[in-house]
């Protein structure tokens, strides 16, 4: 080996004959490469269209009002943090688009756009470009944001009216309904849970709410409107390989049996609320999440787990942002619980006799 610090030059691979009809490559190994982060958020921003698009058509324009408000905050704190620190932009990467769609989807509707304007800069200023950019964060910034409003400006966001949109309809039968017309959030939720605590007295028809909940649920966030396109644009995501497809079969695997085990419809619980959209686009964000495969299944389980024995038996109906938030928290120490050996990896011999 040389000693010499003066730099290599690249010594192009030695190539054969063309051949006529065959295709030459160079020697291997061949590595091939992944996908660019740009190309993975467009993917998921194109997975998550047909699901905002439909928002905006049954919500109207609150709906747009909310998706403008928040990828505006988005997209302009992190070109203003970059501007203010003489940084390179990276706003054309995509992830600061994406977070503004997220994050319009997990706010009501009527949420005032000064708090959705507010909560886009949090997501991105505190969650994200503080730790460092993309890749640095150890809190998905959607959820962050989403979750600095809610407990910020819990008596305004409380006090929101549900969209007029005949949502009351399908639950006008329900004694109890009356006074959850002032929760901003998963109102169909809420109202399940009164029925569960009033021993079912009230009579609410879990499965009866399938088909609204599939395709036009104006009860809850802007995100909720329609869980077979939130489910559509994960398979999507999974076929293209850009989800590992067992953080959400383990979210939503442990959401459906344990809502079973506690005497509740799975299907109802899967489909309300944000478990979907969580399980598919939230959960699953490469920075947030672990990077190996257990882990991966481990903390889809967790997040559901968390999700579910809180909508039992906690204070609040939905917790799908602070189930995702906590397991985000954990996600290094899932990693390393689960970290692979290296291949011919030998256990060191004090180890060995410890474990003897």
């Amino acid at each position: 080996m040389s000693d010499s610090t003066e730099p290599r030059a690249k010594v192009a691979p030695a190539s054969l004959p063309p051949v006529a009809g065959v295709r030459q490559v160079a020697a291997g190994p061949h590595i091939s490469g992944a996908p660019s982060g740009r190309r993975i958020m467009l993917l998921v921003v194109g997975a998550l269209t047909p699901a905002a698009l439909w928002s905006v058509w049954c919500l109207g324009l609150p709906a747009v009002i909310v998706y403008a408000c928040c990828i505006v905050a988005s997209v302009g704190t992190e070109f203003a943090w970059n501007a203010l620190l003489h940084r390179p932009q990276t706003v054309t990467d995509g992830s600061s688009l994406l977070t503004g769609i997220l994050l319009a989807m997990c706010m009501p509707p009527m949420t005032p756009w000064w708090i959705c304007m507010v909560a886009g800069i949090v997501a991105i200023g505190l969650a994200k470009m503080l730790f460092g950019g993309l890749g640095f964060n150890l809190f998905n910034p959607a959820l962050v944001g989403r979750a600095v409003a809610l407990l910020s400006w819990l008596g305004v966001m409380g006090e929101l009216k549900p969209y007029a949109g005949g949502w009351l309809v399908a639950v006008q039968n329900v004694p109890a309904a009356g006074k959850f017309d002032a929760i901003s959030g998963a109102t169909r939720l809420a109202v399940a849970a009164a029925d569960r605590a009033a021993g079912g007295a009230y009579h609410f028809d879990l499965a009866a709410q399938y088909p609204a909940l599939l395709f036009r649920n104006l009860a809850g966030s802007v995100g909720e409107v329609s869980a077979a396109l939130l489910i559509a644009g994960g398979l999507f995501l999974i076929a293209v390989k850009v989800v590992d497809w067992r953080i959400p079969l383990g979210y939503i695997g442990t959401v459906a049996a344990l809502s079973w085990a506690f005497g509740s419809d799975p299907i109802f619980n899967v489909l309300a609320g944000g478990v979907v959209l969580g399980a598919f686009f939230m959960a699953t964000d490469y920075v947030t999440s672990p990077i190996t495969k257990k882990g991966r299944l481990v903390f889809g389980v967790g997040c559901g787990l968390f999700n579910v024995v809180t909508r039992f038996y906690g204070p609040m109906p939905e917790t799908t942002t602070f189930a995702i938030l906590f397991m985000n928290g954990l996600a290094p120490i899932i990693d390393r619980m689960f970290m692979p050996h290296p291949f011919g990896w030998v256990k060191p011999v004090k180890e060995a006799k410890a474990h003897a």
